[in-house]
């Protein structure tokens, strides 16, 4: 059964050390290679979506078990240390300007992969739309990273920061589980500090998002005065032409609309405001963060790192999945056997 605690997630704002980091991504190549030899490229991806499984890998790899930084640290040894050719993963994207670069690097990788790129960019997209529009907790998105398997699966790590409390929250998803974009659709939400959150995925939601699209399909000009409402509230009229441009549009759903440019964290809150006004159709304000723990010892932290003993584990992790490529499978075995000593 998995093991909970609870840490604070302060923002880290250091650097990994070079010669750390250069032994992470080492180590992630040796145990996802494991993982995938023995169980596939769609395992290891339900694993990285695993909030218990994915923090759990940063720890080992050695990183603060009080920050941030484990997320994007973690994400970054892993792009390094994936060969898409070689792994059949690809991880894409990153932090900050990276992230920006996740279309492109879809689009790049479809001539690697035999994958859909529209699909996995609209998939990178409205990821990244749920998370800052959908989903409005005080987190604004910073780091955005795409998995993405040789068999069209994919999963996203992707975490935000609260500026004003300087602490962030971490999403994850998994393309298997989710049967709706707009409906309940994330693995996780992981995050220590939770409060009043407009969440428009959510299951307690449908109405409001069904009042948003008959106000949008119905011509927004007769609720425009509706829209001016304040500094806190709403949407200012001169930004009022993404919903004229939606009503054009004519979306069919609310997945239609919130993957619709233009229509943003602003014009969502707006439409949910006045549903409830309006129908009564009134939104959920229930925080969907679901796991909070403790990370994982580049500081220091539970203890320092032994640098002989990380290259030691991976050069052990490396000599069993040589040996099991050529069908000796004794160590990764004897790995598999120590869970039932460790749990």
């Amino acid at each position: 059964m998995p093991q909970t605690g609870i840490a604070h997630l302060p923002l880290h704002w250091g650097s990994c050390p070079r010669w750390l980091f250069d032994r992470m991504v080492k180590l992630s190549a040796a145990i996802s290679e494991a993982i995938i030899l023995e169980h596939g490229t769609d395992e290891f991806l339900r694993r990285i979506a695993d909030p218990f499984f994915f923090q759990s890998f940063g720890c080992v790899i050695g990183f603060d078990w009080h920050s941030s930084g484990l997320s994007t640290t973690t994400c970054g040894a892993l792009k390094d240390a994936l060969k898409p050719d070689e792994h059949g993963i690809a991880v894409l994207g990153g932090k900050g300007a990276a992230s920006r670069r996740t279309l492109a690097e879809i689009d790049a990788l479809s001539k690697t992969f035999d994958i859909d790129a529209e699909k996995m960019k609209y998939a990178s997209r409205l990821t990244a739309k749920v998370d800052s529009a959908g989903v409005q907790d005080g987190y604004t998105l910073y780091h955005h990273c795409f998995f993405v398997s040789d068999s069209g699966k994919w999963a996203v790590i992707q975490q935000g920061m609260n500026v004003a409390t300087r602490y962030a929250r971490r999403y994850h998803w998994l393309s298997s589980a989710v049967k709706s974009f707009v409906v309940e659709p994330h693995t996780a939400i992981c995050c220590d500090s939770r409060g009043r959150t407009l969440n428009m995925v959510a299951t307690e939601s449908e109405e409001a998002r069904s009042c948003s699209i008959d106000i949008i399909n119905d011509n927004p000009v007769h609720i425009k005065r509706y829209l001016i409402m304040g500094r806190d509230h709403g949407i200012e009229l001169k930004r009022y032409k993404p919903l004229l441009n939606a009503y054009e549009f004519q979306p069919k759903n609310y997945e239609e609309l919130l993957a619709l440019r233009g229509i943003g964290p602003k014009a969502i809150r707006a439409l949910a405001l006045i549903s409830a006004l309006i129908y009564g159709a009134e939104p959920s304000w229930r925080d969907p963060a679901r796991f909070s723990f403790a990370h994982g010892g580049k500081d220091g932290y539970p203890y320092p790192v032994d640098r002989k003993n990380y290259d030691h584990s991976i050069a052990f992790l490396n000599e069993a999945i040589e040996s099991a490529r050529l069908g000796r499978k004794e160590r990764l075995a004897a790995l598999s056997r120590l869970q039932y000593f460790t749990t």
